[in-house]
C-alpha cells in the first residue's frame, strides 16, 4: 500500500551507505538508513509518541516468546495497535527478518534470497546492528541461492516498518534482514530447506534455543483489495461494496485457517501458494498478498529447523485499513502514504507461533 513510496526512493538509494564513520587508517561503517518518514516513526521522540497513543497490554494468547511471527507492515496509522499486540512478545536478541521484495523485477531480482551488506539498519533509538549469523548464514548456503543487494534493501519499506517496535521492546535487538522476491512454490520450499540446514548448524554450534535467543519474523500484508488508485490493476474481486468487502474477508479468514494457524505442514504452506498464486504464471496475482513469497520461504524455513519445535499457530489479529481503528499521528511529522476506502484497501494479519 505505497502509491507515494516512489517519493523517497530516490533520494534514499541515493543516500543509503553515506552514513559512515571513516577517517584515515579507519574502517568504514555502513548504515541503512529509513526512505519512510511519513508512515513509519524515525525518531525516538516520534517512537514514544506512538507507543503512547496505542493500546498494547493485552498479552497474545500464549505465554511463551514467539519462535515466529507473521507481521503486516502498513502504515502505523492504519496498522495501529496490531503491530505491539503481536511484537510485544518478542523476546529474542537475535531476529531473522523475511520482507517482501516489492521492486525485485526492477532490479531483475528472482529465484535467490536477498541478503544486505550494511552494518546497521537506522533505528528511532540508535543504530540496530546487523547480527554475525547473517554472514556465517551466506557462508553455508548454495550460491546459487543467494545474493547480496543492498539496493533492494534500500529501496525496500517491509522491513524498516518492524525496526522501531522491534527495538522499542528490545534496545539491544540484533537482526538478520532477507528479502524474498519472485520464486516459484518448488523453489521456495527448497530454499526455505537449505536455509533451514544453515540456521540449524548456527543455531547448534552456538546453542541457540528458539524464542528465547534467536526468533523469525515474516512481514506481509495480506489482501490489496479493489479497484481505485492500485494503478492499472483491479483487485476488486467481488465489487467493492459492502458485500463485495464482506466477501472478501471472509476469504481472507478462510486463507489464514486453512494455512497459517494450527498445525503448520508442508501441505498447508503449499496451499497457501495454491491461494496467492495464478496457476498459469507464479510471478502473477491470484490473491493479492504481497507476502506471496515471503511467508512460503519463511514457514518452510521454520518448519525444517531442527529442533525448532514449532507450535501451533494463534491468529492474535486480524484488520484492514478501512476496518481498523485508526490512530491519528499527523502532529506527529507523521502520516499515510495510501487511501483507504471502500475500493482501495490492505488487510492485516498478526499470527504467532
Amino acid at each position: 500500500m505505497r502509491t507515494m513510496k516512489n517519493i523517497f526512493i530516490i533520494l534514499a538509494v541515493l543516500t543509503i551507505g553515506s552514513i559512515a564513520c571513516q577517517g584515515p587508517q579507519t574502517n568504514i561503517v555502513s548504515v541503512r538508513i529509513p526512505i519512510d518518514s511519513v508512515g513509519f516513526a524515525v525518531t525516538a521522540k516520534q517512537m514514544d509518541i506512538v507507543m503512547s497513543r496505542l493500546s498494547w497490554e493485552a498479552l497474545p494468547a500464549t505465554a511463551d516468546p514467539w519462535k515466529v511471527v507473521i507481521s503486516p507492515h502498513d502504515d502505523y496509522q492504519y496498522v495501529s495497535d496490531i503491530y505491539p499486540l503481536l511484537l510485544q512478545n518478542i523476546k529474542s536478541d537475535v531476529v531473522i527478518l523475511f520482507g517482501v521484495a516489492h521492486r525485485a523485477a526492477s532490479l531483475g531480482l528472482e529465484d535467490s534470497l536477498v541478503f544486505d551488506n550494511f552494518d546497521y539498519w537506522s533505528g528511532p533509538y540508535g543504530n540496530v546492528r546487523v547480527s554475525s549469523i547473517r554472514e556465517e548464514i551466506m557462508s553455508l548456503l548454495d550460491p546459487g541461492f543467494y545474493t547480496v543487494n543492498d539496493s533492494m534493501h534500500g529501496m525496500e519499506h517491509s522491513l524498516e516498518s518492524l525496526i522501531p517496535f522491534l527495538q522499542y521492546f528490545n534496545r539491544d535487538i540484533e537482526i538478520v534482514p532477507i528479502l524474498v522476491p519472485y520464486m516459484s512454490p518448488e523453489r521456495m520450499k527448497i530454499a526455505g530447506n537449505k536455509l533451514a540446514a544453515a540456521i540449524s548448524r548456527i543455531t547448534e554450534e552456538r546453542s541457540l534455543s528458539f524464542g528465547k535467543d534467536i526468533s523469525i519474523v515474516i512481514t506481509s500484508d495480506a489482501v490489496h483489495y479493489g479497484n481505485e488508485d492500485w494503478g492499472e490493476n483491479d483487485y476488486a474481486w467481488y465489487g467493492c461494496d459492502q458485500a463485495g468487502n464482506q466477501q472478501a474477508v471472509a476469504r481472507e479468514y478462510e486463507i489464514i485457517e486453512n494455512c497459517l494457524t494450527g498445525n503448520l505442514t508442508e501441505e498447508r504452506i503449499a496451499l497457501f501458494s495454491s491461494y496467492t498464486l495464478s496457476d498459469d504464471n507464479w510471478k502473477e496475482y491470484k490473491w493479492s498478498w504481497c507476502g506471496r513469497y515471503s511467508i512460503p520461504v519463511g514457514l518452510y524455513t521454520a518448519l525444517y529447523i531442527d529442533g525448532l519445535s514449532l507450535p501451533d499457530g494463534k491468529l492474535v489479529a486480524y484488520s484492514t485499513s478501512i476496518l481498523n481503528n485508526h490512530t491519528d499521528f499527523t502532529d506527529n511529522d507523521m502520516g499515510t502514504t495510501a487511501i483507504a476506502t471502500d475500493c482501495h484497501w490492505v488487510g492485516y494479519p498478526a499470527i504467532g507461533f
